[in-house]
């Protein structure tokens, strides 16, 4: 479990293609003080599993599920990357409740001067978002400012732009996004009862997306 509270920026510095995925190998400093095998890093909001730590970097192994739902497909050498270890318990929990499993991506749509960006994405998850309420981009815990049928938009500080991915991302950039994790419990919980008023089944986020990255 995360908090959405990125540690530091890493480096990309290998992508070895396998037969059932990929294994990258990320520079982070920060985050390999205390990594061992076995740890929990967050790469780009993606709880990825730490298989090795060695020559100054970490490596992970992503499966093709999490390459076809994420961003990391497109990931290559030299770029940067959102770093967080898992949270210990007794931390602060500085951001929210972040799982690392993200819920699919979303294409900045644009750019203010004033650090307020709008993302564009599908309806499915688009529902999940509220006015204030929380969402995870690239593994980053964000505040939303306004929520549409097809997009959001957050406002980023200077201190998030300049430390995290978000600074870099350019319109057209695709990110990754998990939506609040609350918000579809209590969707789950909630349609059975709907149904029983004669209401329609909600879409779930899995739904014309095929489910979660990990």
């Amino acid at each position: 479990m995360f908090t959405g509270i990125v540690e530091e920026l890493g480096t990309v510095t290998a992508v070895e293609p396998g037969g059932a995925g990929a294994r990258l190998a990320v520079f982070g400093p920060v985050v390999m003080q205390d990594a061992k095998h076995g740890d929990s890093i967050a790469v780009n909001g993606v709880c990825l599993t730490v298989v090795e730590v060695t020559g100054g970097r970490f490596t992970v192994d992503v499966v093709d599920e999490t390459l076809r739902r994420s961003s990391l497909a497109g990931v290559q050498p030299g770029d940067r990357v959102n770093l967080e270890r898992a949270m210990a318990l007794g931390d602060r929990l500085g951001g929210h409740i972040v799982q690392g499993h993200v819920d699919g991506t979303a294409a900045v749509g644009h750019r203010g001067q004033d650090g307020l960006t709008r993302f564009d994405l599908p309806g499915h998850l688009a529902r999940y978002l509220v006015a204030k309420g929380s969402v995870t981009v690239d593994g980053v815990s964000l505040t939303v400012v306004e929520a549409g049928a097809d997009w959001f938009s957050v406002a980023l500080i200077p201190t998030t732009e300049e430390l995290t991915t978000l600074g870099l991302r350019q319109v057209g950039d695709t990110t990754n996004i998990e939506v609040d994790v609350l918000a579809k419990h209590v969707e789950r919980l909630a349609t059975p009862h709907l149904e029983a008023l004669g209401g329609e089944q909600p879409a779930r986020p899995g739904d014309n997306s095929g489910g979660e990255a990990r």
